[in-house]
Order: C-alpha cells, then sequence, then structure tokens
C-alpha cells in the first residue's frame, strides 16, 4: 500500500473517531500511564493489516512500539495474538478502535477472497473485485483482495473503460461507443463491454474491445459463446455467481470472475485487544 496515502487515511479517521480528545482515556489514565496491548483474533481466516497496526499506532504516538507477531496473507486461528503493543496507555486506547476495525474489515475480505479462490482450484480463472467499496476504504478494500490471493479490477472510473447498459443506449450501439472513445482516448486505455446477448457479443467481437464482460449469464450461456471470443480479447464473468456457483462458472474457462460481495457485504472478523498496565515512566507499578 501507498504509505503516505495510508498515514493521511488514517489521519482522517483518528479525526472523525477522536475529535478534541479521548473523553474516556484521557479522564481516567494518567498521562505517565505504560501499557501493553495484544490484538487478538477469535475467529479463523487470513489475516490482513499489518501495515494498518504498524501505521496507524505511530501516527497516534510515535514512541508506541508495535511487534507483529503474523504476516498478511498467513492463516491465523482462534484465541491467536497476532501483535504486541508498548506505548503510553492513553495512546492505545485511543487508536484501538480506528485501527481494529480497519483490520477486521480487511481479514473479512482477504478470507473472503481466499475461500473463493480455493474454490477455483485446478482452473486458470481468477477471482478479482469490483469497485463496489466502502466509500474511503478501497485502497485498503483492495489490498485485501489482493492478500487473499485475488485480483484487482479496474481502481476507479479514470483507469479504464467499462461500457455499461446506460452508456450504450446514449451511444446507440456498442459500435457506436467504442469508435468515438477510440477517437478520444490514449491508445494505452483498456475498453471493456458488458454483453447480455449474443448478438451483443458479436457486435463487441467486431469492434474489437480489450475485455468482454458476460453480465449476468448462466456457465451453460459462456460455455456456448466463449469459443467466438479471440484468445487476444480479455474474458470476465459478474453476476449471479456465489460460493455454490462460483466453480460452474471457473470451468466454462473464463479468465476472470468478478465478485462485489468480497467487499460489499463481509462480516468483519471477531479481532479483539487487551490491555495491561504495566509502569508509569518514573518505575511505578500502575494498579
Amino acid at each position: 500500500m501507498n504509505r503516505i496515502k495510508l498515514v493521511s487515511m488514517l489521519e482522517q479517521f483518528f479525526i472523525e473517531d477522536v475529535g478534541d480528545g479521548d473523553l474516556s482515556a484521557n479522564s481516567l489514565f494518567p498521562a505517565d500511564a505504560i501499557g501493553e496491548m495484544q490484538i487478538i483474533s477469535k475467529t479463523s481466516g487470513v489475516f490482513c493489516g499489518v501495515d494498518v497496526i504498524t501505521t496507524g499506532f505511530q501516527v497516534m504516538n510515535p514512541s508506541i512500539e508495535v511487534t507483529c507477531l503474523v504476516e498478511d496473507g498467513e492463516r491465523i486461528t482462534d484465541k491467536q495474538i497476532l501483535a504486541t503493543v508498548k506505548g503510553p496507555v492513553r495512546s492505545l486506547l485511543t487508536a484501538e478502535r480506528v485501527i481494529l476495525n480497519c483490520i477486521q474489515r480487511m481479514t473479512a475480505i482477504a478470507t473472503k477472497t481466499a475461500d473463493l479462490t480455493a474454490l477455483l482450484s485446478g482452473t486458470n480463472t481468477r477471482v478479482c473485485d469490483t469497485r463496489k467499496t466502502a466509500p474511503g476504504l478501497r485502497m485498503l478494500d483492495k489490498y485485501a483482495v489482493r492478500t487473499g490471493g485475488g485480483f484487482n479490477h479496474r481502481n476507479g472510473l479514470y483507469d479504464a473503460v467499462m461500457l455499461k447498459d446506460n452508456h450504450l443506449a446514449y451511444a446507440g450501439s456498442i459500435t457506436n461507443a467504442v469508435q468515438l472513445l477510440r477517437t478520444r482516448l490514449g491508445h494505452t486505455v483498456k475498453i471493456e463491454v458488458e454483453i447480455e446477448s449474443l448478438a451483443q457479443l458479436q457486435e463487441a467481437i467486431e469492434a474489437n474491445v480489450d475485455i468482454i464482460m458476460f453480465d449476468n449469464r448462466t456457465p451453460q450461456q459462456i460455455t456456448d459463446w466463449l469459443p467466438l471470443v479471440p484468445p487476444d480479447i480479455i474474458t470476465e464473468a459478474s453476476g449471479m455467481i456465489t460460493e455454490d456457483t462460483i466453480a460452474s462458472y471457473g470451468e466454462t474457462g473464463i479468465d476472470y470472475i468478478s465478485v462485489g460481495a468480497l467487499t460489499h457485504s463481509v462480516i468483519a472478523a471477531d479481532i479483539s485487544a487487551t490491555i495491561q498496565l504495566t509502569t508509569q515512566e518514573d518505575g511505578r507499578i500502575c494498579r
């Protein structure tokens, strides 16, 4: 991940959560209270979020010492200690929730991606994400997909063209839309088009698009239509794809399967934090 963007993101998250100050921690604990926090998994899955832990606590207070005991992409189990964090108790508690919120979501996305990727074992089909990410969290969401063994679709509206039904309705046809875009965009920009019928597939092929997305098509339809597509055009399937059906889509020979559920509806992984007071800066034990 881009560290500059990550620092900026976490700063904004802390501003939102902390505001003028942590009333609970700052009112209860002396400023010189030192503690050690353990971040603990309460579920199994694929961990993601090392950079968020290390960077997040450093953003809150540079004196905090962070030791991560797992790596991104590593399988974790219930009751496993993921990291230890030492420093001023006020800072540890103030940073805790923002950091946990991020790594819980990232771990859930990485785990979901790994599970779907495993269901495609034995095929050459790759799982990829969509733009259905949480606003403000796209960098984290897409990193988590990569951590789980998946691949990223376009990062946003700015780095590739995807022609959907509304675009095509305005242009009048796939052919018209592609021709217009070819005159206005540079040669490095890829053009993808969603198709839902055999006629649209044939038109997309004739227009020489870069990627064809079979949208809401059944595995049988894709199996029947895929041989028509030249090998230099990338193929993708999307819509109606779940854990129960993804293997059958992979068996069609499609290049990519994009799954919005990787990021739009995951259930956060259960990760918690506990803290033990150790000493104050003058060496006294905190009780």
